[in-house]
């Protein structure tokens, strides 16, 4: 676990990506915020350009011009809540250096051990939501934040593998001055959930923070500011955009918790979490380690809807990536068929069962069905918006492609398939012929995962559209770099591409280069 720097009036926390002023989260992006770790850590020294793409963009090509961007919104952010844009000096053909105020070092491993709790915490992710603290200095409007929390409490609970503290329980600390780590032992979960709310006659301000209860780390925070026209859409909004958000969050901190176990001491739950990011990843070598993984699981637990949504998703990457080779696609199927069997109330079992289907059982149908299935669960997963997407890309229907992959996106900015999402759009803006828009979606998938095909032949498509060719046969080059046995014909007719989709596509390819 990373230690807290604190500087001035700043503390910033590496794990969580963010950057605090007192309390409050600032919006700085988590590239920024690696930026401006690295630069405190070496307070009064030179970092080079390089050291510090290194440090955001971590074995990725991306130009200086990105690195500028990032360091004008830590300027930015330095500057609106304190004035201090001055602590970030260029240094002419070298880097940058830090000179502001020396920050000191706190070590959460090194706190004192917290007491035992007074409740077990449950075999699963477990969450209390604390009523949010009304700052608007009017009394009635409690009712505002009480709804919200009420929306928020609401849409974690359709989640099933979170175990959600009741209402009645959380809001007995309404008021109170409240320890987070007590909270947690009082009521047996290990996170919990805060926030605060600022209403004026036109604009809404919602912070929350998700925080560890056993250590008291940030995992996730967040600020919404909305116009307050209509006061229930907006409750309605934002509890949506925040469950969204907390609900890859809690994944991604509980997936580094197993991580941090005795590998000997693994149940079914656990190896399914430590396959997860190897399954996340797209890429045929990690989701081969991920099957070895998922496999004990099932074996561990046939029913597990989740596990076989996950093998489902590894034999699609297979399938797609490793020859097209019909063995994977029946498993995908398979297991995708025992996902749905037995996870009719699992959104994200559903979700991943049902891009399988779509995508390798060419069942658009039986996909779609899946996936409002999943939706009329937990309306907030983003996940499930953004893989209907990429089936929408593929089936020729542009306009939803897009519309889903940004609602998806909305709900999960960072998510780790972000890449799918803005491949989903670059297809729509293709189809319709936007091709600026379709490069530039295009651009933003590669940036997300650059080490996905998929992503370059969208790219090379785009470019070869504008008359770019040059540029579209190094984007070419790449697809053929990572997928050396890429056919487009072949690739075209593995995901059911749509007809006069798979035309246009084409045509853009060949002029790239790409063989058919």
């Amino acid at each position: 676990m990373a230690a807290i720097l604190e500087f001035g009036p700043f503390r910033l926390d590496g794990d969580a990506g963010i950057l605090f002023h007192g309390a409050e989260p600032t919006p700085l992006g988590q590239r920024a915020v690696l930026l401006l770790a690295l630069l405190v850590r070496r307070a009064g020294a030179p970092v080079s350009k390089d050291a510090l793409i290194e440090a955001a963009w971590p074995a990725q090509a991306v130009e200086d011009s990105n690195l500028t961007v990032q360091i004008a919104a830590v300027r930015r952010t330095l500057a609106d809540v304190s004035g201090e844009a001055h602590w970030i000096e260029t240094l002419p053909r070298r880097g940058y250096r830090y000179v502001g105020p020396a920050a000191t070092t706190s070590d959460p491993d090194r706190a004192p051990t917290a007491e035992a709790p007074s409740l077990t915490l449950p075999d699963r992710p477990s969450i209390a939501v604390l009523p949010f603290t009304n700052l608007s200095g009017d009394a009635e409007q409690d009712y505002f934040a009480d709804g919200m929390v009420d929306d928020i409490i609401t849409g974690l609970s359709r989640i099933n593998w979170l175990f959600v503290i009741a209402r009645n329980s959380t809001f007995t600390y309404k008021g109170r001055a409240v320890d987070v780590k007590q909270v947690g032992r009082e009521l047996g979960v290990r996170y919990v959930l805060e926030g605060s709310v600022r209403r004026t006659s036109t604009l809404v301000r919602i912070t929350g923070q998700l925080i560890d209860a056993s250590t008291g780390m940030h995992v996730w925070a967040e600020r919404y500011d909305r116009r307050s026209e209509d006061v229930f859409a907006l409750q309605d909004d934002i509890a949506l955009s925040t469950v969204g958000a907390i609900a890859p969050s809690l994944r991604r901190a509980e997936i580094n918790r197993v991580r941090r176990k005795r590998p000997d001491n693994l149940d079914a739950y656990d190896l399914v979490l430590r396959a997860q990011p190897d399954v996340d990843s797209g890429m045929p070598d990690q989701v081969t380690r991920a099957l070895v993984l998922l496999e004990r699981a099932i074996a561990l637990e046939p029913d597990y809807a989740l596990a076989h949504g996950n093998a489902a998703m590894c034999h699609h990457c297979l399938f797609l990536r490793s020859g097209l080779q019909d063995v994977n696609r029946q498993a995908s199927i398979r297991h995708a068929r025992s996902a749905i069997a037995h996870g009719q109330d699992d959104a994200l079992a559903l979700t991943l069962a049902g891009f399988s289907l779509g995508m390798d059982g060419h069942d658009r149908s039986a996909a779609f069905a899946a996936l409002d299935a999943a939706l009329a669960i937990s309306p907030s997963s983003a996940l499930t918006y953004i893989l209907g997407s990429v089936m929408f890309g593929w089936g020729g229907d542009a306009d939803r492609a897009i519309e889903w992959s940004e609602r998806g996106m909305r709900l999960s900015p960072f998510d780790s398939w972000a890449f799918a999402a803005f491949d989903a759009q670059a297809m729509g803006h293709f189809h319709r012929g936007r091709y600026e828009e379709a490069s530039r979606a295009a651009y933003r998938s590669v940036q997300a995962n650059p080490r996905h095909s998929i992503t370059y032949v969208q790219l090379t498509a785009a470019l070869a559209k504008l008359g770019r060719l040059q540029e579209a046969k190094a984007a070419a080059a790449r697809v053929l770099e990572l997928h050396p046995t890429f056919r487009y014909s072949r690739q075209f007719q593995g995901v059911n591409c749509a007809p006069d989709l798979a035309a246009s596509l084409g045509d853009a390819l060949r002029a790239a280069g790409l063989p058919e």
